[in-house]
């Protein structure tokens, strides 16, 4: 009789889901093995190395989320060789040193270097954190000694900064931007024969900052400060953007012209804006560069919050991150030429802006988050809300209620008290007035004495 194949492959496939567990486990414990639990004793043996280091909280759950990224950061960081070791420490149970290096929220992370500490501020991915620590670990300006490393590090980085020329002011300016700014981008020095042809420069020694297929040179008459220019230079003129991207152009003071588009949506309009933006980003960059962000975000929602109104998607908007003012047209861009000359109309003024930070739109602000937030909970948890919020009022009722019924029932009492107070007080008054008439009625009519044979009489 020919065996089940149902029962057969029953108990094979029981027996590998331990065979998976176990192997799951395994990796956890090799991936965890490559992270330390750090102590009170870091603080004294920390500088003998180079240290990544998220701080954490048990019961925070963006710390939760971070856990197996920052095991696998362990894992990779061990495989490749290098330098810089990885820990975590419980930012609760050693509240001194996280205040040391200045830890206030969670999950944050730092690459610690001597007596430098390096905040890290980009996603929480195990690449970016990865690329990070090879940023920072490294030399602070790395040499580019021939064309063909140069070739190679223009290939690997999508932005860079290079210094050529050999030493002076502008070198120690360069210098300082570099210690400040390591965290977001890379800083190389070269000679004059190390870059490519195409590159011309006016004067010696330059700044340049490579990105997009081409280069910009630093002019500190146009340009201003070093480290503000290569805080605004250190993007890609075109980016596809998010809330955290938003957040970071905010430190470099230009306008992001945004395509709010849905990418989901293969329809004519939504591909127009988009490559509208794109062709401006491209063919434009020389003029706008300096003052303008371009780039396109997927959905509107956090567009939305930021704006405190509802936008029609697809739709072009111009927004200053760091004072919260934008632009919108009441009408479609509809090509190119369209879209320059609104920038224009912005740069010069004749396009009012909206919004802002003023005490007004605070106040709105205040309003519009506390509104969304009580409607995001009815939204994700109808009951949820109910609880949160009927409850407190239905306590604040009761207790109003309490309240008003004592001070009824208190002025009851207190009123029949005076009044039977006062009857109390106008009874006194009659009896002492009967009292005093009967005691002038006594005084007005003398007593007449009876004689003395008359009373003995009456007595028998």
């Amino acid at each position: 009789m020919p065996r089940s194949t149902a029962g057969a492959a029953g108990p094979r496939g029981w027996a590998t889901l331990p065979l998976c567990a176990a192997v799951f486990l395994l990796d956890l414990a090799v991936c965890k093995g490559f992270v330390e639990d750090l102590n009170e004793s870091f603080k004294d043996n920390r500088k003998d190395d180079i240290w990544l280091v998220d701080f954490y909280a048990p019961w925070c759950g963006h710390c939760k989320k971070l856990e197996p990224i920052w095991n696998e950061v362990g894992l990779e960081m061990k495989s490749i060789g290098s330098p810089v070791k990885v820990g975590k420490m419980d930012a609760t149970s050693y509240s001194s040193i996280a205040s040391e290096f200045g830890v206030r929220g969670y999950p944050t992370i730092k690459l610690l270097k001597g007596d430098l500490a390096y905040n890290y501020r980009g996603p929480r991915t195990k690449d970016d954190i990865i690329e990070f620590a090879h940023r920072v670990s490294g030399a602070l300006i790395r040499p580019l000694p021939s064309q063909q490393m140069f070739d190679h590090v223009r290939k690997r980085h999508r932005v860079f900064f290079v210094y050529i020329g050999g030493e002076s002011p502008l070198k120690e300016k360069y210098i300082d931007a570099a210690s400040e700014l390591i965290v977001y981008t890379y800083f190389f020095s070269a000679s004059e024969d190390v870059v490519p042809e195409y590159v011309t420069l006016k004067e010696m020694p330059a700044v340049l900052v490579f990105k997009d297929d081409t280069y910009f040179v630093y002019d500190e008459y146009e340009d201003g400060d070093l480290s503000s220019w290569i805080s605004r230079e250190r993007f890609q003129n075109y980016l596809t953007l998010d809330g955290f991207l938003l957040y970071e152009l905010g430190d470099t003071g230009k306008l992001v012209a945004i395509a709010v588009i849905d990418e989901k949506n293969t329809s004519l309009e939504h591909t127009r804006l988009k490559s509208v933006i794109q062709e401006v980003a491209r063919d434009f960059r020389d003029h706008f560069h300096r003052d303008f962000q371009f780039g396109h975000m997927d959905g509107n929602d956090y567009i939305n919050t930021l704006l405190m109104d509802e936008l029609t998607v697809p739709t072009i908007v111009v927004l200053n991150t760091s004072n919260q003012q934008y632009f919108l047209l009441d009408r479609h861009i509809k090509d190119v030429s369209d879209m320059v000359q609104f920038i224009n109309s912005i740069l010069d003024g004749s396009v009012p802006a909206q919004g802002g930070d003023g005490m007004l739109q605070r106040l709105k602000r205040i309003v519009f988050d506390a509104k969304s937030t009580i409607v995001s909970i009815f939204k994700s948890s109808p009951l949820m809300g109910c609880f949160l919020f009927g409850l407190p009022l239905g306590v604040i009722s009761i207790m109003c209620y309490g309240i008003y019924t004592a001070d009824t029932d208190g002025g009851y009492i207190e009123e029949r008290y005076e009044v039977s107070k006062s009857e109390m007080e106008n009874q006194e008054q009659i009896e002492e007035s009967k009292a005093q008439e009967s005691i002038s009625e006594g005084s007005l009519v003398p007593t007449v004495q009876e004689p003395k044979d008359v009373l003995e009489k009456k007595k028998d």
